[in-house]
């Protein structure tokens, strides 16, 4: 019998682990390539929502999470300046993990399925047949003339009036997450024409808001775990086709969505569910690297395309003050469009 062709990861994130789960309960020989360590910080908003708490039920991997400790969250509000905008329940509750945690449980349970993890080494070879990109975003240092950039920290002592919070800034917006133990996220996207020096010192300013805003007031008294802290910048938020990309990608190496929707991570963990059945049979063989990956991008863009193409617009919205308030001001008065924006991003 000719052994199974093995399957060559670059990336351990949320995708890349996943993915490599997967692939591992088939019994399919995986090797995952990642330039960092485990456990570490990631900027995210450290919320699942979406589908992709069905791909790690799938996966078996979901009551072991819970047991690993993600905390549940069932409702949120959003702030404008000085102003409560709306306050909502989730149509369908949220997962709420620090990443500290969640890579750090993935990579152990990929390790204990008998995967290989090559962490703090760089993938130099090519990316040929079995070998799966799944190393994270799409550098765009400049996007429609804005530098857009991400910052993440933990703090505690943080008093929330729901489970997710969005505050929407000059420069962007701020959600705050509700963790297990007492710990609050506190992530932001953030745009600016120039390039931002210091952010590692002016963090503070960034994520604190505004002196007279609800979410100054929030923040004013916290508790900040500074060793959490992490930014990302060069992030590329336009949507991308899987059918357009000549490697094999997953996760945010195949496309971002706006973090305001809050499906960033279901989206990782989608992308890899998808991408397991494809890579096993390529794997066994019993179809062609390019058959494979042809299955992949097919899926992956139906799954993707609709919900790519509503967050792109709610983005757009969001970050043009009249088109926001007028949006928020909708929402809050209509359970119809609250639902359908809510359903039409994840």
């Amino acid at each position: 019998m000719i052994p199974p062709h093995p399957i060559t990861i670059i990336g351990g994130g949320l995708a890349g682990l996943t993915l490599g789960i997967g692939l591992r309960q088939r019994g399919v020989p995986v090797t995952v390539w990642e330039a960092g360590r485990y456990p570490r910080h990631r900027v995210c908003g450290e919320f699942i929502s979406g589908g992709g708490q069905g791909s790690l039920a799938r996966l078996g991997l979901l009551s072991g999470l819970q047991t690993a400790g993600a905390g549940s969250a069932a409702s949120a509000a959003f702030f404008a300046g000085k102003s409560l905008v709306a306050a909502r329940p989730l149509p369908a509750a949220a997962l709420c993990v620090s990443r500290f945690v969640l890579d750090d449980w993935l990579a152990r349970e990929f390790q204990r399925l008998g995967g290989e993890l090559r962490s703090g080494a760089r993938w130099s070879g090519e990316f040929g047949p079995g070998v799966v990109r799944a190393s994270g975003r799409r550098v765009e240092p400049v996007a429609a003339g804005w530098r857009l950039f991400g910052l993440k920290v933990h703090a505690r002592g943080v008093a929330l009036d729901a489970d997710l919070e969005m505050h929407f800034v000059p420069a962007g917006y701020v959600g705050l997450c509700r963790l297990p133990g007492g710990e609050v996220n506190i992530c932001g996207l953030f745009r600016s024409a120039a390039p931002v020096p210091d952010l590692a010192q002016r963090w503070r300013d960034w994520l604190g808001g505004p002196a007279d805003s609800v979410l100054h007031a929030r923040l004013v008294g916290a508790e900040f775990v500074d060793d959490s802290f992490c930014s990302v910048a060069g992030l590329g938020l336009r949507p991308q086709r899987a059918a357009q990309r000549h490697e094999c990608s997953v996760g945010d190496a195949l496309t971002m969505i706006p973090p305001v929707t809050g499906n960033g991570m279901s989206m990782a963990f989608e992308s890899a569910e998808l991408a397991t059945g494809p890579l096993a049979k390529f794997s066994r063989g019993e179809v062609t690297w390019a058959q494979a990956q042809q299955a992949i991008a097919r899926d992956c863009d139906g799954a993707f395309t609709a919900r790519l193409r509503w967050a792109a617009w709610l983005q757009r919205a969001l970050f043009q003050p009249s088109a926001r308030a007028a949006l928020l001001f909708l929402a809050a008065r209509s359970e119809w469009l609250w639902r359908g924006i809510f359903v039409r991003t994840r």
